[in-house]
């Protein structure tokens, strides 16, 4: 990919400037279409002016399930139906066809990426180029569900909007300054010194929350904070000062809580038992602790929350899947809480962590100890708060936005390039 190109209508000092985010799922594409204030603002200032003009969203990729919503600015479905998507290269150049139906692709001034992985060499946002290109490359057999389609969706970005910059936005970067003892394993030192050490991941949507939080008026938002992002894609993080010191994923985004059709945490030993007496290879594996366990693997039948729910009163392997998926998010808040010395705020966020109450409810069910109260009908109705008037910690619901994240970001580094 050639370098991005800073031409001199982009650079232009306007009000407003549009910025265009890629979200590259491993089934998924995720877009939006973005005016935002193009000037600077100080560090400690609320967000300038933000407003959605269109968003995307391309599920099932690759399956008889496939499926393409597009919505206009305030949310109305310009198209919502089932279409052929064989992969997600086609679910981008429909995406661009709807921007030049709309003639949106001539305001673009920036485009913004989700890169899950970051590695040692990537703690910011930047500018993509062709030596992050290489990199990233390199680094794509540990993320080879996201890294390699997002790197794609950058060239093909490339190809349709030759002048425009690319900006690469990194789920890792957020906690890049974790304590010493909380990137380590018990490896030998040369390991950890060679990168192989927990990152972290779903950064962008901590980011988006935590900027939430400073924008209100929430009285803990500086304290000892959990978020739970619970999801297809599922993690847990705990907070100090605005600072990341622990998170559930780790050197990959496999680890942790139970996801999906991700396994989340499984004894190192399995997987050596599965290679050397099962005699899978290491590719059956990936697919097998990947896309073939989690809550679809438990359950059999399903990876979505909301349908195993639905069945769980008379499906005993939902009822199965669902019990471990709260358990385990369960034992992290635990942990963390202990980590904090303490809790003052816990934040849900997530397609399941925003909309499941039930799940919500499970999880906290049992932690008067640490202070956790809820009240039940503020939770059923996914109120922004949903702690009880008794309980010691305050806890919320907030939706995430990782696509606004991904503008705010890139709207700083143009701008700062532009003053450069």
């Amino acid at each position: 990919i050639k370098e991005a190109a800073m031409s001199a209508q982009t650079m232009s000092a306007q009000p407003h400037q549009h910025v265009l985010t890629i979200n590259i799922g491993s089934s998924s594409v995720k877009a939006a279409l973005y005016e935002m204030q193009a000037q600077q603002l100080p560090a400690d200032a609320a967000q300038g002016y933000e407003r959605r003009l269109l968003s995307a969203e391309f599920t099932a990729i690759g399956s008889l399930r496939s499926h393409m919503r597009i919505a206009g600015a305030v949310g109305e479905a310009v198209v919502d139906q089932p279409c052929d998507l064989a992969d997600q290269h086609t679910a981008l150049t429909l995406l661009f066809a709807c921007l030049r139906q709309r003639h949106l692709n001539q305001r673009i001034d920036v485009v913004g990426h989700r890169f899950v992985y970051g590695g040692l060499k990537y703690s910011e946002p930047a500018i993509v180029d062709g030596e992050m290109i290489l990199a990233l490359e390199e680094m794509s057999s540990l993320a080879p569900e996201h890294l390699p389609g997002a790197l794609a969706a950058a060239r093909f970005v490339q190809q349709q909007l030759p002048n425009v910059p690319q900006i690469g936005c990194f789920d890792t970067a957020f906690h890049q300054q974790l304590p010493d003892v909380a990137q380590r394993y018990a490896i030998p030192c040369r390991l950890h010194d060679e990168g192989i050490r927990r990152f972290g991941f779903h950064g962008l949507s901590y980011e988006f929350v935590m900027d939430e939080l400073r924008g209100s008026e929430v009285a803990h938002r500086d304290g000892r904070v959990i978020v739970a992002h619970l999801g297809n894609g599922a993690s847990m993080a705990a907070v100090r000062g605005g600072q990341c010191i622990d998170t559930s994923m780790g050197f990959t985004p496999g680890s942790g809580l139970v996801m999906g059709s991700r396994a989340g945490d499984i004894d190192a030993g399995v997987v050596l038992h599965l290679l050397t007496h099962k005699k899978m290879t290491t590719t059956a594996v990936s697919a097998l602790l990947n896309h073939h366990s989690g809550l679809l693997g438990m359950s059999g039948t399903s990876a979505d929350m909301r349908e195993l729910l639905t069945r769980e009163g008379e499906d005993v392997h939902a009822a199965k899947a669902i019990e471990l998926f709260c358990y385990r998010a369960k034992t992290y808040l635990g942990a963390y809480v202990a980590t904090l010395g303490g809790l003052d705020l816990l934040v849900f966020s997530g397609g399941i962590g925003e909309h499941a109450s039930e799940v919500r409810a499970r999880i906290c069910a049992g932690l008067e100890c640490f202070a956790i109260r809820i009240d039940a009908a503020l939770n059923k109705a996914n109120a922004e708060v949903i702690s009880s008037a008794n309980s010691g910690v305050e806890v919320r619901v907030i939706a995430t936005d990782e696509g606004l994240m991904i503008a705010r970001h890139a709207i700083q580094v143009l701008t700062a390039e532009t003053s450069r």
